[in-house]
C-alpha cells in the first residue's frame, strides 16, 4: 500500500494524532461495551445516553472519543480518492468530518427515556433530532468506507472497507428494520450493536493504515 499524494500535515504531527485517532476509537467502543454489558438488557446504542440511564456518561464520552478521531483522520485522508464517479462527488475526508460533527452533537442531544421512535403519539423534538444527527453520522461512515473501498492505488485498504461497508450495511439495515417494526429489538439491539463495532474497528484500522505511511523522516513516498 503506497500513498503517492502530500499529506495534510506533517509527519511529526500526523503520526502522534493518528495514534490518538486510533486509541480513541478503541476506547469509544470500549466504553459502550462496556455500557452495554452493565446496562444488564437488550438495547439499542442511543439507549445508552439516554436521560436518566446511568450509562449516559458513557454514551456521550464514546461518542466524543469517536468524534475527536473521525476528525483527526479526515484531516489527514485528504489525499484518498475514489475511482468510482459517483462516490469521487466527495472525498473520505469530507464523509469523516461530516460524521465527526454529527456524533459530536449526537454525544450531546441524548433520547428522551427509553429512546422511543420519534412517531406518533411519541413524538419529541429530542428523539427527532438525536435521530436524524446519528442516522447522518452512521451513514456518512458508511460512505466514507465505500469510498475508502474504490479508493486509488490501495488494494488491501480497500478490500478490508469493501468486506466492512458490506457487513455494516446488512447488520444495521436488519437492526434498523426490526427496530421500525418493533419485532425481536432484542435481536436488533445485538445487529447494531455488531454494526457499530465493525465501523468503529475500520475507523481504528485506517488511523493505524495512514500512520504507517507516515514516514519517519519526513519525506512523504
Amino acid at each position: 500500500m503506497t500513498f503517492r499524494l502530500s499529506r495534510a500535515a506533517p509527519p511529526r504531527v500526523a503520526r502522534p494524532l493518528l495514534v490518538a485517532a486510533a486509541v480513541a476509537v478503541l476506547a469509544g467502543l470500549a466504553l459502550l461495551w462496556g455500557a452495554r454489558i452493565a446496562a444488564n438488557r437488550f438495547v439499542y446504542v442511543s439507549e445508552l445516553g439516554a436521560d436518566g440511564e446511568p450509562t449516559a456518561w458513557a454514551f456521550r464520552w464514546a461518542l466524543l472519543l469517536v468524534a475527536v478521531a473521525a476528525l483527526i483522520v479526515a484531516a489527514d485522508a485528504t489525499h484518498l480518492r475514489s475511482r468510482m464517479r459517483i462516490l469521487a462527488l466527495t472525498t473520505p475526508s469530507v464523509s469523516l468530518l461530516i460524521a465527526g460533527v454529527a456524533f459530536v452533537f449526537a454525544s450531546q442531544v441524548t433520547c428522551t427515556t427509553g429512546c422511543p421512535l420519534p412517531v406518533g403519539a411519541s413524538f419529541t423534538w429530542q428523539d427527532f433530532t438525536h435521530t436524524v444527527i446519528a442516522v447522518i453520522g452512521f451513514a456518512a461512515a458508511c460512505v466514507a468506507m465505500l469510498q475508502v473501498a474504490a479508493a486509488h492505488d490501495h488494494p488491501r485498504l480497500a478490500r478490508l472497507s469493501l468486506v466492512s461497508a458490506v457487513v455494516v450495511a446488512v447488520v444495521a439495515g436488519a437492526g434498523g428494520i426490526l427496530s421500525l417494526a418493533r419485532f425481536m429489538q432484542h435481536v436488533g439491539g445485538l445487529l447494531e450493536f455488531a454494526a457499530t463495532t465493525v465501523a468503529l474497528l475500520w475507523l481504528a484500522i485506517l488511523a493505524v493504515a495512514l500512520l504507517v505511511t507516515v514516514p519517519a523522516n519526513g519525506q512523504v513516498g
